[in-house]
């Protein structure tokens, strides 16, 4: 049985999913599945002869939508689990029930973040439009990790004040500590996934470079935007920042020859100050000092976040010069395994820029 959280909202595993899809409720009217795969025919590898019609209403995929008009069964269902962000269908007896799906593996490195705005926008609404159950395999970690992300924006509660609340509905509910990390990191950007923030592009940045090191392929949709092209000037994120920072001059970093756009202050992945030059010495991998107020162990370069106009980069490689898209010019040098900084911290994955080799201008 499911465990009522709040009212209209329960927390559940693939059983009693399975049931309520099967079966009917007389309470759960929306469904929303964490499981590694978003498919319907996931109930069915899980269980043998549990059959549930399905009716696509969309699929989002990482850089694009496919909708369908005609109805389908979650055996012929052809979603991709490496780029699907979610699937939204009616499914179900007499396809009754809304549900969302959100290929998760309950896994340290997966990435929650970037599914929490999904996810709990649809709690939301479905709360607004009778019940839902948010479920995983076990109810233990996905699912409690949602449900903690959607008490914490709610309710407005620290992660540990979310958790303990959670489990005096649901006793032996555990997320993994990847996701317990993510959860941290989703306090302190305010409750939302602020993808301008350093503690977001820092992880982002941590996510890219696992993946990258799975020998998996990288999409482009998820390298920043090249700021030099009129089309791309200002994504979405940039121009929030720029909204509420209104009345602040934004640098902007150009190729000191041809004098192209090449980064924002935006695109600017701020790092801890490393002990200067004892870092280069034998243990020389040592994490930044964050007490280390020495002045004199400025840094010479910038790191970003990997950029479109990075050609080197898209094409795969596991390090080569960053080259100004424009004239050619060297502007840097980049790392999936990390570079350090002159002073001292190491970066990674790192994209470098050599302040000798940008201006700095406002705009």
């Amino acid at each position: 049985m499911p465990y009522l959280v709040r009212e209209h909202l329960f927390i559940g595993n693939i059983g009693d999913a399975a049931e309520i899809l099967q079966n009917g409720s007389d309470e759960v009217t929306h469904i929303l599945s964490v499981l590694s795969s978003a498919s319907i025919s996931f109930f069915s590898e899980w269980r043998s002869g549990v059959s549930i019609p399905s009716k696509e209403i969309r699929n989002v995929y990482v850089g694009g939508t496919r909708s369908e008009d005609d109805a389908c069964d979650g055996s012929s269902s052809s979603l991709s689990p490496n780029k699907l962000l979610y699937a939204l269908e009616y499914a179900g007896k007499d396809l009754k029930f809304v549900r969302m799906a959100v290929p998760l593996r309950d896994m340290e490195n997966e990435d929650l973040l970037d599914y929490l705005d999904v996810c709990l926008d649809f709690i939301e609404e479905s709360r607004k439009a009778g019940s839902v159950l948010v479920h995983c395999f076990a109810g233990v970690s996905r699912s409690a990790a949602i449900i903690t992300a959607y008490l914490m924006r709610s309710e407005q509660l620290s992660q540990e004040d979310a958790i303990e609340s959670l489990r005096q509905s649901c006793e032996f509910v555990c997320p993994n500590d990847g996701f317990l990390d993510q959860l941290k990191m989703f306090e302190q950007m305010g409750f939302k996934v602020d993808r301008a923030s350093p503690t977001y592009k820092r992880f982002h940045l941590k996510v890219l470079g696992d993946s990258y090191h799975r020998g998996e392929l990288i999409d482009n949709s998820k390298f920043g935007a090249d700021p030099g092209l009129p089309a791309e000037n200002v994504s979405s994120e940039v121009e929030t920042s720029h909204d509420k920072e209104a009345s602040t001059p934004t640098p902007v970093y150009r190729c000191k020859k041809c004098r192209r756009v090449v980064a924002l202050q935006e695109n600017v992945v701020d790092h801890v100050p490393g002990e200067g030059q004892s870092c280069f010495e034998w243990h020389k991998r040592r994490s930044g000092n964050i007490f280390n107020k020495a002045g004199d162990d400025e840094c010479s370069s910038i790191f970003v976040e990997p950029l479109r106009w990075m050609t080197t980069v898209k094409e795969g490689a596991l390090e080569g010069k960053l080259l100004c898209a424009q004239c050619e010019a060297r502007l840097g040098y980049f790392n999936w395994s990390g570079i350090q900084c002159s002073c001292g911290s190491w970066i990674t994955p790192a994209f470098q820029l050599h302040k000798s080799r940008v201006d700095i201008s406002t705009m």
